[in-house]
This record gives C-alpha cells, structure tokens and sequence, in this order.
C-alpha cells in the first residue's frame, strides 16, 4: 500500500469507528501545490488509547503529546516501530488538541485535547501548514489563511508571530527554510518578528539546529536559505564565522565575483536537490578560513594557510553541529583539498593516484567544479583530473601491494619507524610504474635502502 492510499485508510477507519479524522500540515499544503509528499499526518478526535485500540500495528512516540504512529506493510523488528530501511513507513496520527505553555522555549508544558479541528490547527506553525484535506472527497478545508498564502507566496504564522516564535524557537529556522524551498517571501510582521527573537534560537538543541541547516542546504534552495539566514540575524547567531565572510575581499584576477561571501553564496546557489549533507556543508565551509588569514600583500591580497585555518574551523563548527565523526571527517577533507586541484598537472603519478584515493573523491571533483564555476569559470583543470580520472583503471590506483612488512623483516630490517618510509617509497615507485612484479620490488627496496650490515637476511627454513 502506497502512504497516500494508507493515509486515506486511516481517515476511513477512524471514521467509521465514529471519530472525525483529516489530513493535515505539509501533506495537505504539498498536494495543494502538486508536489508528492514526503510523509502524510493525521489529525483526529480519537484519543491515543483509541487509536490503539482501533490500529494493531500502532506505536507511541509521542503519546503525552497526543501523538502516535501507526505502520504499514512491515512488522516491526522491535518495540520502536518499523525501520527506515525495512520498506515500511508510518502515518502520524495525532489527536486534535491545544498546547499550553512553553517554558523551555521548545516544547509545550501540557497539552490540553481541543473539542475539534479548526481548534487544533490555531496552534501549528505557519498558516501554508495549518490547511485540513478530507482524502476521500478532496476537499481542502482552510481556517487560517492557507490558501491565500500559498497563492501569494508568503509565509506567514498562524496568530501573533512574536507568541508563535516564543513558543518554539525552532520554527524560526523552519520560516526560513520554507521560504526558500518554495520560493516563497517572509510576511513583514513574521520578518519582524524572527529578527527580534533571533539571539534565543539557542534555546534550539544544537542537533535539531543542524537538521535544519542541513535541509536549507540539500533542498535546492542554498543560497536563498542563507540570505535569508543573513538577513533575519540568524546566520549571527548561528555560524557566525561564515557570516565574517561578508566584506572580505579576493584578488580580482581571481575572483572577479567579489567577496568571499558572494563567492560563496554562488558556490551554495549550484547546489542541487538531494546532494550528499556533507558535500553542501564542505560547499559552505570550504573558504571559512579567508577572513582570519586576509592580508594585503604588496603583489595582491592573500591568504596564507587559510585551507589549513579553514579545516580547524571546519572541525569546530561540525562538533558544535553535533555531526557524526563521519561526516565531520569527510567535510572537513573537503575543506584541506579543495586547493590540490590546482598541483594537479605537476603531480606524480603517485601523488596524482593518491590524490584519487581520496573517500568520495567525486564529491571532491564536484566541489572543486562549483568552486571555479563561482569565480573564474575556467575548468581546465577540471578536465585534466576528470579525464585522468577517467583513464586510470581502479586496480592502477589502488594495487595490490608488492612489499609488505613481512617482506621487509624476511630481508633483514628490523620493525621501526622506517618501516613507514621504505613502504610508502616502494608503494610510490609501483604507483610510478617503475617495477610491476614482486622480485622487482624487493630489488628497488634491497637497492633505496640497505639492511644494516649486522643483520643478515633470513634464510629460507
């Protein structure tokens, strides 16, 4: 069952069971706008206990906020509902209701069941997520102004924005990334009101700041979503060290754009729908170390040892992000080799298949082809890694090694740190092409480096 078909069974169900049921938030605004949902919500009268009671695959993940989920086409693996890679899913069915209070500036103290559903959307968000759809009829109900936002693409809340934003302060970021996403502009007073309430966004878990981060720069929209963060304060707030992008100069004979900012803002703009989370972040960070290093030398501006500042900012600003080691390593390996490319034609053989080996290294090409598309537009160099690329077979790049520890110690070298340089220089002369069997292998090492005349190779037993 697909979870549109499932959604509609679930409104059928809770109706026949005598209770008043509708789809509701981003599903009905999606359907509105002709776009494919990405998971459809419920809003109904029935209480948890009689969700439960009606759903036998049902589960509580929220149930003292009246929110329960229940699955369809798998059973679950455990008491935590169906997995996101069992090809099951889940509609959210939450019972109608009014929250009261917000203490920790996240999440209400009490919720209190409302009596109907023109009552429990007054407490969402923003009036593009406040319509009701009855599936089987599609009827679109609107008891905020819904309709007329989306006509006039705006996003504006529902009620007075300063309470709205009070309540929870994640939802100024979600105005923004909304805005971006469906290009849409944000409502005077809702602007106002963001700016205001900026400085308490910190209120916001550092993950739940990162998961919207991360889907203003994966939703096809970057660099809408950062202007916006720009001018709302909460890029100030937030990620302060790309905000001191702004003013800083480049050499024109390099960047004729601009600034680091709008360079980078270009960079953010070629980012596309559904692009690897750590390829958009290493695309927003892969310059944050230029405002620390600018000086003005007498040839031109600079910015000596920006890549190597810019990867400690990178790490920096990944912990306080709460990413996982992963990804925090591959971003900031994005950021340390973005400049290579330009060593590229001088390389070794060795160094250039190295250079290849990097995790992901087509997201290391892709960043570097956003890079110059954003200033000088020259790919060649581009080019030359992409056909070089192209033309190395993968055995080439990464081979089999012909020497390994136990060759060496079977030559006489006892275990040290020079085992390290004498492997890597034979690896090096194998990437070069200088010898391509093992006996071969041992010669160069026997010649580049030989055994201390107190040891003697061992015999063969």
């Amino acid at each position: 069952m697909m979870p549109k078909a499932a959604a509609t069974e679930v409104v059928r169900t809770l109706r026949a069971k005598g209770h008043a049921a509708w789809l509701v938030g981003g599903c009905v605004r999606d359907l509105v706008l002709g776009r494919e949902p990405a998971d459809y919500d419920v809003t109904t009268s029935a209480t948890p206990e009689q969700v439960m009671t009606i759903f036998p695959k049902t589960f509580a993940v929220g149930a003292q906020f009246g929110v329960m989920l229940v699955a369809f086409d798998s059973a679950p693996a455990n008491d935590q509902g169906p997995t996101a890679n069992d090809g099951s899913f889940n509609i959210e069915v939450a019972t109608f209701r009014s929250d009261v209070g917000y203490s920790d500036g996240r999440h209400p103290d009490a919720v209190v069941y409302a009596r109907s559903a023109e009552e429990d959307v007054q407490r969402r968000d923003f009036t593009i997520n406040g319509l009701l759809m009855d599936p089987l009829s599609g009827e679109v109900v609107d008891y905020v102004g819904g309709r007329a936002a989306i006509e006039n693409k705006v996003i504006r809340t529902i009620g007075d924005p300063l309470l709205r934003f009070t309540e929870d302060k994640l939802r100024m970021l979600r105005a923004v990334r909304f805005a971006a996403r469906f290009g849409y502009r944000v409502d005077d007073a809702t602007l106002a009101a963001i700016r205001k309430l900026a400085p308490q966004v910190h209120q916001v878990s550092h993950e739940r700041i990162r998961d919207e981060l991360v889907k203003m720069l994966t939703e096809g929209a970057a660099r809408r979503a950062f202007e916006l963060l720009d001018e709302t304060g909460l890029l100030h707030e937030l990620l302060p060290e790309v905000e001191r992008m702004k003013g800083v100069e480049q050499p024109p004979q390099f960047h004729p754009e601009g600034d680091v900012w709008v360079h980078t803002l270009l960079v953010l703009e070629k980012l596309q729908a559904a692009v690897p989370p750590a390829l958009a972040l290493g695309a927003l960070l892969h310059d944050v170390g230029k405002p620390p290093t600018f000086r003005v030398a007498p040839d031109r501006i600079r910015f000596d040892g920006h890549v190597e500042v810019g990867e400690r900012m990178a790490q920096e600003i990944c912990s306080r992000l709460r990413l996982s080691h992963a990804e925090t390593e591959h971003v900031c390996a994005l950021v340390a080799n973005h400049m290579r490319f330009a060593d590229a034609p001088r390389m070794k053989a060795s160094t250039l298949k190295r250079f290849f080996r990097l995790p992901k290294f087509e997201e290391h090409l892709e960043l570097h082809r956003m890079d110059c598309l954003s200033s000088h537009a020259d790919l060649s160099l581009y080019d030359f890694v992409k056909q070089k690329l192209a033309a190395t077979p993968p055995e080439q790049i990464r081979p089999q090694p012909l020497v390994t520890g136990h060759d060496l110690i079977a030559l006489g070298y006892q275990p040290g740190p020079e085992f390290k340089s004498i492997l890597q220089a034979a690896e090096d002369a194998q990437l070069e092409a200088h010898f391509s069997t093992k006996e071969a292998a041992l010669e160069f090492v026997r010649r580049a480096f030989p055994a201390p005349s107190a040891v003697q190779p061992r015999k063969n037993q």
